[in-house]
């Protein structure tokens, strides 16, 4: 089990990954060896997470959930398998982390009847000036 928070962890029995070769720079190296990591997280498997969090996380996911419900995230910044691989787990835990958090509720609040009068007030003012501007006619 992987913690992510005092009462969520991932089950590493719903983690898949794979080593692929990574794209760019880096010569002979990147054409030869298989550093980069594909990761993928199967939400519906083994780890339980309460529902208002996975809902947070499907929607956090975005584009990187597919339809088999696999989170699958791809890390090739390092030269190194063991340095790519523990940098797209802590990417997933991080994920999971931001997902448990509840979002504060938002509060409406009212513009004061004040701040409303100063609003009229200026837009009647700069309504004024600009009709003002128009081209002089003949008072005969």
């Amino acid at each position: 089990m992987i913690p992510v928070t005092a009462s969520i962890a991932i089950d590493e029995r719903d983690l898949e990954e794979r080593f692929i070769r990574a794209a760019g720079p880096g010569g002979q190296n990147v054409n030869k060896v298989s550093t980069a990591v594909e990761l993928r997280f199967q939400m519906n498997g083994f780890t339980e997470l309460p529902d208002d969090v996975r809902a947070r996380l499907e929607r956090l996911a975005g584009r990187r959930l597919n339809l088999a419900g696999e989170i699958v995230l791809r890390a090739d910044e390092h030269r190194t398998q063991d340095r790519n691989r523990s940098e797209a787990l802590a990417r997933l835990v991080a994920l999971v982390e931001q997902a448990s958090h509840r979002p504060k509720p938002r509060k409406k609040t009212k513009v004061p009847r004040a701040a409303k009068e100063r609003r009229l007030e200026g837009k009647a003012k700069r309504g004024d000036v600009k009709s003002k501007r128009g081209r002089v006619r003949d008072q005969d």
